[in-house]
């Protein structure tokens, strides 16, 4: 098993076992008296939300205890829907690219999930129940993608969003064609090369999935009339999930930069019939705006994230704001382990770039990524009859001194800062302890070895001042 974070292995074991316990806690449960931020139905001062079987029952100022049940009081605290993330590459075992091949539609996300990975949990400490997993962006058709929930101390099958569509990552621009890569000595440059190049390997696929797909739909219609002896097409794992978007049963997700080829996506997508469900990092989406609104694609953005690169250099901190003030439902992503920590202060930086209310503002972490994911029905908003997916701060959630007190999925506790904190504790002198024991296990030092030992930090000192001149 690998060593996680600077208290090793004790400290995932115990963070592990503590999720573990936490997400024990069943039965009805009523969180009382705090703020609820509905997102959909404004905000409830003095309210509380009643949580039976991991459903929301009840949400008001008058929702009594039932008899048995578990009371979290929350007063003082804001209680929200748990953030979405709509671009993550959490829990994920090694690298999240299959960058060997132009279309590598059959590699899956779901079948390297790592519900080991600590992100899982500090992701979860900053406010976030949802992810949607994607491949990175190497190639112009990547691997599938998956969305999961942030189940901390559960297996790689229980971290999956049951009922959620699944995913594919495209990518466009210089990422897929290779821009910063060199291959070593001796290896060819892989196809393509180019920005019409990634277009014309989108192009193909879909020309080779649609084909396949005539020739399952012909086979199936054959045996249908009850054709004797008839031989299934063979099955092709690179076109199946490409058929899946033909037919409205994977969403895809598009990595894109630029204005034009946002369009020219669109036109290749109409072309095939399928829909793109969001353009990925969008950040000249603003440019384009109404026409992303009338096709009808997601936007799923940085807050404030430019120049980093040439194809993000025409990005403006007004992006978001700017596209859902066109109609396109936006939502401010992390691509980041450390960033989803604080997506909720992404969130309100769109209050100042642009001018939102808090409540346009929350949408962009909770409602709207749901909406992309098709899982609004489920997740988003605090409503009856949906998941008991929340989060209680001690301060408004858009201030940047907030911060999460309880993480709930499901109607279970999968993060309770105070837990956290007494376990740090007691981490900590664990820690201290075996250090202390090290120190007096250690043989006494030579009196030559101590000198050595002087000596190297001179040595090293001396470099530094001749690289740093």
């Amino acid at each position: 098993m690998r060593t996680i974070g600077w208290l090793g292995r004790a400290a995932w074991m115990a963070a592990l076992a503590s999720g573990a316990a936490l997400a024990q806690d069943l039965g009805t449960i009523l969180i009382r008296n705090g703020t609820i931020l509905t997102i959909t139905h404004g905000t409830i001062e003095h309210g509380s939300i009643l949580i039976r079987d991991g459903k929301i029952a009840a949400v008001g100022t008058d929702v009594a205890a039932p008899p048995g049940a578990k009371v979290i009081d929350a007063t003082g605290q804001y209680v929200m829907p748990g953030i979405i993330d709509c671009h993550s590459h959490i829990a994920i075992d090694g690298n999240e690219n299959e960058g060997s091949i132009s279309v590598s539609s059959m590699a899956n996300i779901a079948d390297v999930l790592n519900p080991e990975d600590v992100d899982i949990y500090r992701d979860l400490a900053g406010g976030v129940t949802t992810a949607n997993v994607l491949h990175g962006s190497a190639n112009p058709i990547g691997g599938q993608t998956v969305v999961i929930k942030l189940r901390w101390g559960k297996d790689a099958r229980d971290l999956i969003f049951q009922g959620a569509l699944p995913g594919i990552k495209f990518a466009l621009g210089e990422n897929p064609k290779r821009s910063g890569f060199q291959p070593p000595p001796g290896v060819p440059r892989r196809y393509p090369s180019t920005r019409m190049g990634v277009i014309d390997v989108i192009r193909e696929a879909f020309t080779e999935a649609r084909d396949y797909q005539r020739a399952w739909n012909e086979y199936n219609r054959r045996q249908t009339a009850g054709e004797a002896y008839l031989i299934p097409p063979r099955r092709d794992l690179k076109l199946e999930p490409l058929v899946e978007v033909l037919e409205g049963k994977r969403l895809v997700h598009v990595h894109c930069y630029r204005e034009d080829e946002i369009v020219q996506m669109m036109r290749v997508s109409e072309e095939f019939g399928f829909k793109v469900a969001t353009f990925q990092h969008v950040l000249e989406g603003y440019k384009v705006a109404d026409a992303i609104a009338r096709y009808g694609a997601g936007a799923s953005t940085f807050s404030d994230w430019w120049a980093y690169k040439m194809e993000a250099y025409d990005a403006i901190p007004y992006n978001a704001a700017l596209m859902m003030q066109r109609g396109v439902v936006v939502s401010v992503n992390s691509d980041s382990a450390e960033e989803a920590r604080h997506l909720n202060q992404e969130a309100a930086k769109c209050m100042k770039w642009g001018g939102l209310s808090e409540t346009e503002a929350l949408k962009l972490v909770t409602l709207n990524p749901a909406i992309q994911l098709h899982i609004a029905d489920r997740v988003g908003s605090i409503e009856p009859g949906k998941d008991a997916d929340l989060t209680l701060w001690d301060q408004h959630p858009l201030s940047v001194y907030a911060v999460v007190q309880k993480a709930l999925i499901d109607g279970q506790v999968y993060f309770d800062r105070q837990q956290d904190l007494v376990r740090r504790r007691a981490l900590a002198a664990e820690k201290n302890s075996l250090m202390e024991k090290e120190r007096k296990a250690a043989p006494p030092e030579k009196p030559e070895e101590a000198k050595k030992v002087g000596e190297k930090p001179k040595q090293i000192a001396r470099v530094r001042l001749s690289v740093h001149g």
